[in-house]
């Protein structure tokens, strides 16, 4: 009887790491019968090493030992200073424009257009605007993050029953009570998944905002081993780049069930 379940929760645990697995696995067979040159993908011995060095080391091991906590406050920094900026606007436009037609006329021509821009045409204005550093990259984040959780906001606005909000009002919730009581919890799985997207969003977007000349950062470090050719600083600067968005997707999720009762009712 309780074999079942915990050959379930096994399973659940297991699953999410097949994957990675396997292509690691292709990745240490491709390596071990050359089919794919060191100086195109090193073996994984040696990213293992140089991840080690950049993690761990000391000075005098290497021109990025021991240089992974600065880089990582510095980019973290960044991503949480932009993501913010996208949340504090992204959900109240969202809302309005969800709820009131007016609105999602005035915004839905301009945001839709501004949307379809590629990210690396901002790079050249951002920086005549703000120059080199954390203004520029801050904004790239903002702006590529403000879109998921815009629209996503905006579509779990727009399908809420109008009952609910009569409902509330026949029952005395007046409408800035309602936005709390029943606007957002309705509307919440849709802002938890404009929030996750745009999380990534941000995280993706730390490269091209650190391609400025910042001194630091995960994405700083990959363009500078970009021109000296080093191959598994990149490889190790992009593992670390998707480690830590997992584990802000993770601690987001979290916080959110945390904070909202809907949120809880989400897997």
């Amino acid at each position: 009887m309780t074999s079942r379940p915990s050959s379930s929760i096994y399973l659940n645990r297991t699953l999410p790491w097949v994957l990675p697995g396997l292509l690691l696995l292709a990745w240490l067979v491709a390596s071990e019968t050359g089919t794919i040159p060191d100086y195109l993908l090193p073996h994984p011995k040696d990213i293992l090493g140089t991840a080690s060095t950049y993690l761990f080391g000391g000075a005098g091991q290497g021109a990025y030992a021991g240089r992974f906590l600065e880089d990582f406050i510095a980019s973290a920094m960044r991503v949480m200073l932009g993501f913010g900026m996208a949340v504090s606007t992204g959900i109240p436009l969202g809302l309005l424009s969800g709820r009131l037609a007016l609105v999602n006329r005035m915004l839905g021509t301009t945001i839709n257009a501004l949307r379809a821009v590629p990210g690396i045409s901002w790079l050249p204005l951002a920086m005549v605007w703000f120059g080199i550093g954390l203004k520029t990259t801050v904004f790239l984040v903002a702006l590529a993050a403000f879109f998921p959780v815009f629209l996503n906001t905006e579509a779990g606005a727009r399908q809420i029953n109008p009952t609910l909000l009569r409902a509330g009002a026949m029952m005395g919730v007046n409408r800035l009570r309602a936005i709390f009581a029943i606007l957002l919890p309705a509307a919440m799985p849709h802002i938890i998944t404009g929030l996750r997207l745009g999380m990534g969003v941000s995280w993706a977007y730390l490269v091209l905002g650190e391609l400025t000349g910042v001194p630091n950062g995960l994405g700083a470090v990959i363009m500078d081993a970009r021109m000296l050719g080093r191959i598994d600083i990149i490889v190790v600067g992009i593992v670390l780049i998707a480690l830590a968005g997992r584990l802000c997707d993770v601690g987001l999720h979290h916080l959110l069930r945390l904070g909202f009762k809907s949120a809880r009712r989400m897997p």
